[in-house]
Order: C-alpha cells, then sequence, then structure tokens
C-alpha cells in the first residue's frame, strides 16, 4: 500500500469512541471521507451515531457539510477490521498511557504499514505511545479540544521516532478536513493549549482559595475581560496591543520585562512578524470590530437572562 496524498487520503478510521472519538467522526465525514469506527463499549455504535447527529447541524452551518453524507459511516465489529484498510486512523481511547501504549502496538500490527495512526491524547508523550510499534515512525498526537467537530485547533506532536514525512502529513491531512494545526517544535507532556489552561486554572483555584474572590467571579472576570479578546487575539496580541499607539515596545519599557534580551529580541521579533505591515490604528480597528462580533454573537447559557 502506498500512502495517498493526505487531501486524498479518503479511508480514515476512528478507533475509541466518546464524546472525542464520534466528534471526529462527524469532521471525517463532513469533509467527504468514508469514516469506519471502532467502539468496546456496549452502546458505541448508539452512541457515536447520537453524537454524529447533535454535531452535523452546526457542521452544516459552518458550510463545512456542503455535498457530504452521514451515510458513509461504518461501525465495525473490532479495532482490526476498522483500521485494515484505513489511510488514516484517529485514536480517541480513554486517556491512559498503558491502555494507549497497548492500543497502539495492536493498530500497528493491524494496519498497513504506510497508515498514519495518530492519537487524540491530551497529555502523553508520543514516544511513549510508540514504543512498542514495528512502525513507530508513522505516529503521531492529533490532540483535539472538545467540542473536536467545532474547536479548529489540532496539536501536532512528534515523538522520537516519527518521521518527519508523517507530521507534515498528518498536519496538512487535519487542515484538509478544516481544522488549524501548529506542529510542537519538540514534544512536552499536555502540549501547548492544555498547560496555558491549567496555569489559568491554578491560579483561580489559588485566588478562590485565597478568599479574594469566588469560581463564579471568575468565569466572570475571564469571559467579560480576556477571554473576549483571546478568542481572536491570544496573549501576545494582546500584549502588543495592551501598549497602545506604542505597541509592544512601549509595553515592555513601561512595565519592564522579567526575562533576557534575547527573549525580548524574540518577542519583538515575532511581533513585527506578524503586525509589522499594518499601523497600529488598523490593527486597533480589527480588534474593535472582532470584539463587536464577540459581543454581539454571544448567548447566555439556558435559563439565564
Amino acid at each position: 500500500m502506498t500512502r495517498p496524498a493526505p487531501e486524498k487520503a479518503m479511508n480514515v478510521a476512528c478507533v475509541g469512541g466518546g464524546y472525542i472519538g464520534a466528534g471526529w467522526a462527524a469532521v471525517f465525514l463532513a469533509a467527504g471521507r468514508d469514516v469506519v469506527m471502532s467502539d468496546p463499549a456496549h452502546d458505541g455504535e448508539a452512541s457515536a451515531r447520537r453524537i454524529i447527529d447533535q454535531a452535523w447541524p452546526f457542521l452544516e452551518r459552518l458550510g463545512l457539510a456542503n455535498g457530504a453524507s452521514r451515510e458513509r459511516f461504518r461501525f465495525a465489529g473490532s479495532m482490526e477490521e476498522a483500521v485494515e484498510s484505513a489511510d488514516f486512523v484517529q485514536e480517541s481511547a480513554p486517556d491512559r498511557e498503558d491502555l494507549k501504549i497497548e492500543l497502539f502496538e495492536a493498530m500497528d500490527a493491524a494496519a498497513s504499514a504506510e497508515t498514519v495512526l495518530a492519537s487524540s491524547s491530551s497529555a502523553f508523550l508520543p514516544t511513549r505511545l510508540q514504543s512498542r510499534c514495528r512502525h513507530p515512525e508513522r505516529v503521531v498526537i492529533g490532540h483535539p479540544f472538545a467540542p473536536s467537530y467545532l474547536v479548529p485547533l489540532v496539536e501536532v506532536v512528534a515523538g522520537s521516532e516519527t518521521a518527519d514525512d508523517v507530521v507534515a502529513w498528518a498536519s496538512v491531512f487535519y487542515e484538509s478536513v478544516g481544522k488549524k494545526t501548529l506542529t510542537l517544535r519538540r514534544e512536552i507532556e499536555a502540549y501547548i493549549a492544555n498547560r496555558l489552561q491549567h496555569v489559568v486554572f491554578e491560579e483561580a483555584a489559588a485566588l478562590v482559595d485565597e478568599g479574594v474572590c469566588t469560581y463564579q467571579d471568575i468565569d466572570t472576570a475571564m469571559t467579560a475581560g480576556p477571554g473576549l479578546r483571546w478568542a481572536f487575539a491570544g496573549p501576545v496580541t494582546c500584549y502588543h496591543l495592551g501598549g497602545g499607539k506604542g505597541g509592544v515596545r512601549h509595553m515592555i519599557d513601561h512595565f519592564g520585562w522579567k526575562r533576557g534580551e534575547s527573549a525580548k529580541n524574540e518577542l519583538v521579533g515575532a511581533v513585527d512578524a506578524m503586525y509589522g505591515h499594518l499601523d497600529i490604528d488598523d490593527l486597533e480597528r480589527w480588534r474593535d470590530e472582532n470584539l463587536m462580533v464577540m459581543l454581539e454573537g454571544l448567548k447566555q447559557p439556558p435559563g439565564r437572562d
């Protein structure tokens, strides 16, 4: 079997169901792929179809399911049956490292040597997951965020034995089904976005524990404050905009810089690469327009005025 170009990889297997696995199945179906799933849970097929049906109207509203069909979904009787003809496998079993290591060993034995094997792991090192595979070079992390059918980010992480061409292939494949990928320069537990989330939540829990605020206050502080901006700008861009007309350079001069000169130059260089072609007035206008989209479009939780 020769590995097809990522955009032409039509046979996709989802191993392990649940909310993440079925969400992935919906994404692949919406992108016009043939999807076969395996899940040892007694209600695995019914649960998967229910989640796919739940996701489908949202995928249609986003224009990601035009001309696609849920009829291209099939449930397999075993993992081996699911992966035997797959071009790409997305594993979404429970987040237990020992289970995933065993599962990757079994998938590696059952799938063609050219099939790319990806894990939805939220924390584990791919070097560990590929450690018992005969073909570790085709194992990669493709970490999504729930709901996996809506949130676009996929973190692609290579293990010590993952081939560079597999990392590139997986990134293009995810982009071809509507995802936004970022590739880590090196593997680290919990990757990037989860590590950022964990830092914020640990500080939130500390503030509550110290009697500064309540957990409801934490959510209000984030959703009515920086969370609105982070949805489209991110902390680096917000740091730059926080400097007013002087941008990131004024921000550093005014508030100081705790890291070394090299790190400061890297930050300034990154901001210049992203926004050096824009006048700060144009960037502020872009920020304000996006904030208006957020403020006008957000809905309150059910039952709240």
